[in-house]
């Protein structure tokens, strides 16, 4: 027999926890509260308590080939972008097809999750669950905690002075489903992010005006990338993060603060961020722009104080007659099942080694998993954590002494870290978990980082040397989690043609009128143009010194 494995949610990260068991010889139970796999991506035209809610136009922001299970690709039809309902028909075939349905109970609360008696010797938790109002208790070996982090909204009413005395409707977007009951009406969304800019642009064609209100502002991206591609296909490559992380950071700087406006100049939009080089995470958006030039959508300072009607912003401007407010102000973590002192020491900041396990329990026996946000893909990342902690809970790898994890988290997490690392393609860390952040981190360091835990990184020398055209591919193209299966344990036979054919993928969907050969891009070219600045710099060094 098997180790027990309990699993928390039927998300992305809990069917990749359910399929990662399997393969290490675990015993998992993976328990839902809703009635279906999806998570995040299982809609539902009302927020329900406990779940994540999203909104009916939501799109993914990732590719296709950038946001699969690394051996499970889409069907070649599938668009690169997709509508939440595609994505979740896409989550189902995986749970269908990798026969992980039986191993999860629907309609299933976990209420507590404790600490066996036994456990500096066992290791053990007891795990009390909920359903049809009977409550069951169980003793599991290991616990993998994958209920994600957009649940708990952070509505942050108290920085706002005067809005108790507002006479009109305000909410958060977690409670916002679609546009039309805010036909007519003039609405404030605080914040700027993907969800306070998608619900602007979309309140935008039915509403007489629409305000964001920034605090710092954003870059904002397109889906579009150079020739058309998608964004991540271009930009998450290994040769991108390796100029990144070995050029000199006024050059890095200058680069991306370029990259960043060559689509519009931001700082003509009121987007500009307060701090234009730091690697904030972008906002990905494709109409914002063009809303902005159409007058629909208006871009404003931090709120100083609200009236009965109005909003006063730190300008001294004022936009009046408000009927609604939204604030897309993101989400608090929690896991209220969970003792909060088992994940979280000093000051009440989460302690998770590599943002999955926690280091000062006395076994590693329990992780979280889809908690550490990158501008990577959430399920790829996912699978490679849920890949590490199985085979820890399976004793096949062990994790540092303790000491040794608190200094890596330390460094990592604010004692020693400057909040940003700008020679690196890092957004940005949060150095706190809870008021709207999570762990923000760069997502090819951090997924090799991952995979050589388990002897699954890709080497890349010994590619050129026996596979050059995979080679070529892998370094340069993008960063697909196929890449993550591509040797070493758990390795997928099909990685390398699925490697060598993402793009073939990639064109198929738009290519509905087929008018010459589908184009892909050159990686030899991309390297010239890449190397082209530097040279041009080295140039000018050489000219006058």
């Amino acid at each position: 027999m098997g180790k027990r494995v309990a699993i928390v949610g039927a998300g992305v990260s809990g069917l990749a926890s359910i399929r990662c068991c399997l393969e290490e010889g675990l015993e998992p139970t993976c328990f839902e509260r809703s009635n279906d796999v999806g998570g995040l991506w299982k809609f539902s035209d009302r927020a329900e308590e406990g779940r994540a809610s999203i909104y009916q136009s939501v799109f993914t922001n990732s590719s296709k080939e950038m946001m699969c299970f690394p051996d499970f690709p889409y069907p070649d039809d599938y668009p690169n972008y997709m509508h939440h309902s595609k994505l979740q028909e896409y989550i189902r075939i995986f749970a269908q097809k990798k026969n992980l349905l039986k191993y999860i109970q629907f309609e299933t609360l976990v209420s507590s999750i404790k600490k066996c008696p036994s456990f500096l010797v066992t290791g053990q938790w007891e795990v009390v669950s909920e359903k049809d109002g009977k409550q069951e208790s169980a003793i599991f070996d290991a616990v993998m905690i994958c209920s994600g982090h957009h649940v708990y909204p952070n509505l942050p009413t108290d920085s706002f002075p005067g809005l108790q005395q507002f006479q009109g409707q305000y909410l958060h977007s977690r409670d916002y489903k679609d546009p039309e009951a805010f036909r007519g009406k003039r609405v404030l969304v605080i914040g700027l992010g993907n969800s306070g800019s998608d619900i602007a642009v979309e309140l935008s064609r039915l509403a007489t005006q629409v305000i964001i209100s920034s605090r710092s502002g954003s870059w904002v991206m397109s889906r579009v990338w150079n020739d058309g591609y998608p964004w991540d296909m271009v930009y998450v490559t290994r040769f991108a993060s390796f100029l990144q992380n070995t050029l000199p950071s006024f050059v890095s700087d200058w680069l991306y603060v370029k990259k960043m406006n060559a689509w519009f100049k931001h700082e003509n939009y009121g987007l500009m961020p307060l701090n234009g080089p730091l690697r904030k995470e972008p906002v990905f958006n494709d109409e914002l722009p063009s809303r902005i030039l159409c007058g629909t959508v208006s871009i404003k300072p931090s709120v100083k104080e609200f009236t009965e009607t109005s909003a006063v912003f730190e300008d001294g401007t004022m936009f009046e007659a408000i009927d609604s407010i939204i604030f897309a102000t993101g989400y608090d973590y929690a896991y209220p099942f969970l003792d909060d002192s088992i994940i979280k020491s000093r000051n009440s900041e989460v302690t998770l080694f590599k943002g999955i396990f926690p280091p000062l329990i006395e076994k590693p026996t329990l992780a979280v998993i889809g908690l550490v946000q990158s501008l990577g893909a959430a399920i790829p990342t996912a699978d490679l954590q849920a890949r590490w902690a199985a085979k820890v809970f399976a004793n096949s790898c062990t994790l540092p002494t303790t000491s040794e994890m608190m200094d890596d988290i330390d460094e990592k997490m604010g004692k020693k870290l400057k909040c940003c690392d700008t020679h690196s393609n890092v957004f940005f860390f949060s150095l706190r978990f809870g008021q709207s952040q999570t762990l923000q981190t760069d997502y090819i360091t951090y997924m090799d980082e991952l995979s050589s835990f388990i002897g699954a990184k890709p080497n890349i020398p010994w590619l050129f040397l026996t596979d050059p055209q995979l080679a070529l591919e892998v370094f340069f193209g993008p960063c697909s989690p196929y890449q993550f299966r591509l040797m070493g344990p758990g390795k997928w036979d099909g990685a390398r043609n699925a490697i060598l054919t993402q793009w073939d993928r990639t064109v198929k969907p738009t290519r509905t009128r087929a008018v010459s050969e589908a184009q892909r891009p050159q990686h030899f070219y991309t390297l010239l143009k890449m190397l082209s600045f530097p040279v041009l710099l080295l140039v000018i060094w050489l000219t006058f010194y």
